[in-house]
């Protein structure tokens, strides 16, 4: 069964729209690779491109180590974390990874359940 397609560009522009407090959407390969989307417009970057590149990189091998335990837990819905300076949350689509930074003070309780909604929508 083939996996179903997904149109990378808008669903990272509609997560962009779901708080003012979400900085950053974007689609990262299986390679930690951004293949889509990226930083809302007018809105200044945390850190330098090559730290934008190690991030992902950190990020791809972390879902695949995730998965893991797919086996006996499931597999994952979201991932989140929280840091000093930014809400980090990542969730799975197909062989790759929707990853949306906000501000640390959004609201984290709805922030993921509406990125979930919009990626099946």
């Amino acid at each position: 069964m083939s996996a179903k397609t997904y149109d990378y560009t808008k669903i990272c522009d509609s997560v962009l729209t779901i708080d003012p407090k979400i900085r950053f959407a974007g689609v990262i390969d299986e390679r930690g690779r951004l293949v889509a989307g990226g930083m809302k417009k007018n809105v200044e970057p945390l850190e330098n491109e090559k730290d934008d590149e190690m991030i992902f990189m950190e990020l791809a091998l972390r879902v695949k180590m995730r998965k893991e335990f797919d086996k006996q837990l499931g597999p994952v819905n979201f991932a989140m974390a929280s840091r000093e300076r930014a809400l980090a949350i990542s969730v799975i689509i197909n062989d790759d990874i929707l990853y949306v930074v906000s501000e640390p003070d959004a609201d984290y309780g709805s922030i993921p359940k509406k990125i979930i909604e919009i990626i099946h929508s």
